[in-house]
This record gives C-alpha cells, sequence and structure tokens, in this order.
C-alpha cells in the first residue's frame, strides 16, 4: 500500500505525549499503511530518547507502541536527489537541516507532510502540508 501521509518528528511527540482525542479520531479515518515517518524522523525521535534521562524508559516504551502502529519509510535515493532542489529553494536555513530531508523525503514520496509546524516548511515547491491538531481545534504543544 503507498502511504499518503508522513508524520513530522514534533506531531509524534504530540501524539506519543498527549494522545489528543480529536487527532486519535484522525487517525481511525486512515487505513493500515496510509501514515509513515521518515527514517530521519525515527533518528530524530530516538535522539529525544536518549537524551531524556529519568523518563528514558516511559519514551522507549512510547515510541515502539507508536512505531507498532507507524511504519519507517526508508530514506532512499529519490529522497536524497528531492533534497537538492528543496534546499536549493529554502535557501541556507542552517537551523533546519532535518527539516529539508524530511521536507526532501515526503516529496519523493508525494505525500501529505503532517505537521504542528506549518512555518517550518514553506518555502518547498509542491510539497503539501496539513496541521491535524490546528484543524481539530486542539491548539498547539
Amino acid at each position: 500500500m503507498t502511504p499518503k501521509f508522513m508524520l513530522d518528528t514534533n506531531i509524534c511527540i504530540y501524539l506519543m505525549k498527549n494522545r489528543p482525542p480529536e487527532v486519535a479520531r484522525r487517525f481511525e479515518q486512515c487505513f493500515v499503511g496510509d501514515m509513515v515517518i521518515s527514517a530521519i524522523t525515527l533518528a530524530e525521535l530516538e535522539h529525544g530518547v536518549a537524551c531524556s534521562g529519568a523518563a528514558a524508559a516511559a519514551n522507549r516504551q512510547a515510541l515502539d507502541d507508536f512505531l507498532e502502529d507507524v511504519p519507517v519509510a526508508a530514506f532512499e535515493r529519490d529522497a536524497a536527489r528531492a533534497y537538492g532542489p528543496a534546499r536549493l529553494a529554502t535557501g541556507e536555513r542552517k537551523r533546519d537541516a532535518l527539516d529539508k530531508l524530511i521536507a526532501s523525503h515526503a516529496l519523493a514520496l508525494d505525500v501529505v507532510l503532517v505537521t504542528n509546524n506549518q512555518s517550518d516548511f514553506v518555502g518547498y515547491p509542491g510539497l503539501r502540508v496539513e496541521n491535524w491538531v490546528a484543524s481539530a481545534g486542539t491548539g498547539t504543544p
């Protein structure tokens, strides 16, 4: 099955910590395989677990549980090729180097990127972005 949505790192963290019912309903509307995360997002989430000190065991379990429902898409050749034009289009904003990789991955897979930080993904030609938290009326994390 071809995915339709890619979840950005911040929405994954928000979902694992807050489990908002409005966003959960949006998940229920999706079929298995409709959503993925980028391998880049998994790397960011793993860093978060490693840095979480006393909460590391609970965060590891939350991430493992999350990954049972949302598969990880490998960052492959098409994503790497999409990175060059995406980086060129968004300039040399160094603070969002990983966002550029995630955006490139979403472009390569032709999926909608779901994020709470839509402003991080402005300027990527052809990138479709949605904020399920804002559209559910739950605010931002």
